[in-house]
């Protein structure tokens, strides 16, 4: 089913099943009651399910690059230890890195397919595994997103802020920390550039929720922010932490991309977008050389 032929209660629906406790079976059922313009409502979001076998675009045994699970320490977090996916390119170090940071259900495939891409750029790239110390990502984004629902928020950030420290650390890296994120991981790279200062040396969040205003002062990270144009609930900070920004004269970029919904860069949905999606990540890397080289 194209993208353009879903209707947007369907798509507004999915959103709320993608940022709530709603079960699958909930969100199917509550779509197949749905009044749309033409067709079926079930048959709609069915088709917005993820399809990650379909999505992969940089394969695991890519020559280009060579990926392995890592385990790290993590104090202060939800049990002291992290696991996560790290990817380096072919030859040697040092490598400007990379944290890629995972939406609200966990280290899925599309996250390890973008690590994979970032490590293609060049970059040493981790994604971290918030859901590792209470089992891992379990295989389907219903349950991760319930079993991050269920981890304390401050011990969750603590594991990623531990990673990010792990990463530029690393014998491979060049001390250079670059982090992106998306949706949870977007608002997760907000708040690394506030509690990280000059530690981390850039970050990009896609669609991720805004810093408290109060706290926009202690960023020094570059920060190029991407918007879906389509997203009213993370939208709805968006003015405010320009103005922040602004205020603070912290150096960044805000891009907003026209006719695209929250989840435009996952191609696993037909929120993808494919054009600007490509703008998006073209812009990413090249803000990720100018800064991390």
């Amino acid at each position: 089913m194209k993208k353009d032929t879903i209707d947007p209660k369907v798509y507004d629906l999915y959103d709320e099943y993608c940022h709530t406790q709603m079960t699958r079976r909930d969100f199917l059922n509550k779509a197949s009651v749905l009044a749309v313009i033409s067709g079926s409502g079930l048959a709609m979001a069915k088709a917005l399910l993820p399809r990650y076998a379909e999505a992969q675009t940089i394969s695991f045994t890519d020559e280009r690059i060579k990926a392995r699970y890592v385990e790290y320490d993590s104090p202060g977090g939800t049990s002291g230890r992290m696991r996560g996916y790290l990817v380096k390119p072919a030859g040697d170090g040092p490598l400007p890195a990379v944290l890629v940071i995972h939406e609200n259900r966990g280290l899925n495939p599309y996250i390890e397919d973008v690590a994979r891409r970032a490590a293609v750029e060049g970059f040493l790239a981790l994604a971290p595994d918030g859901l590792s110390p209470i089992g891992g990502y379990p295989g389907n984004d219903d349950d991760g997103k319930v079993m991050q629902k269920s981890l304390d928020r401050d011990k969750l950030f603590r594991d990623m802020l531990n990673s990010a420290r792990f990463l530029k650390g690393h014998e491979l890296s060049n001390g250079k920390l670059g982090a992106t994120g998306f949706c949870y991981g977007g608002g997760v790279v907000n708040n690394l550039a506030v509690r990280m200062g000059k530690d981390l040396a850039a970050g990009v969040p896609f669609y991720g929720r805004a810093p408290a205003t109060e706290d926009v002062a202690r960023i020094q990270a570059p920060l190029m922010i991407q918007y879906a144009e389509n997203d009213p609930r993370v939208n709805a900070l968006r003015q405010e932490y320009r103005k922040a920004l602004e205020a603070n004269k912290k150096d960044f970029v805000m891009y907003t991309y026209a006719g695209t919904r929250h989840g435009f860069h996952n191609n696993s949905t037909p929120r993808y977008n494919e054009e600007q999606a490509k703008i998006a990540w073209e812009r990413t890397m090249l803000f990720f050389k100018k800064h991390l080289s």
